[in-house]
């Protein structure tokens, strides 16, 4: 799978959020100062291009809406910083951050309980 860029990213972001939107409906999500109408219009190309997002006719404009799910993205990108990175061990990169990120007891705890929910 393609990766997205940031401004595609966030995008992307935003689609996952309403589901279904236009352009301008787009921009109005993001934050000041909001890109140009072309822009944003160029990028959104761009993810159908990629095959991220498709349309469909709303009277004299489109609605963009995600082919992609949050979850199936997160999930890709999440295997690639692993295996890029921690040399595809889960344990190698949950020491990391808990390192960088002075992850406390309590958080790794948490953690195990989601693990040992998804074995049973």
């Amino acid at each position: 799978m393609k990766q997205l860029t940031k401004a595609e990213e966030e995008i992307m972001q935003i689609l996952w959020k309403l589901e279904k939107a236009n352009v301008a409906s787009i921009i109005e999500e993001m934050p000041e100062p909001k890109p140009a109408y072309n822009t944003v219009s160029t990028i959104v190309r761009i993810l159908e291009d990629k095959g991220f997002v498709d349309h469909e006719k709303k009277g004299k404009g489109y609605l963009y809406f995600p082919l992609l799910a949050r979850e199936t993205y997160s999930n890709q990108s999440i295997n690639k910083l692993m295996n890029n990175y921690f040399n595809g061990s889960f344990k190698s990169m949950v020491s990391f951050f808990m390192k960088k990120n002075d992850m406390d007891t309590k958080d790794l705890e948490a953690i195990l309980k989601e693990i040992n929910k998804k074995e049973k």
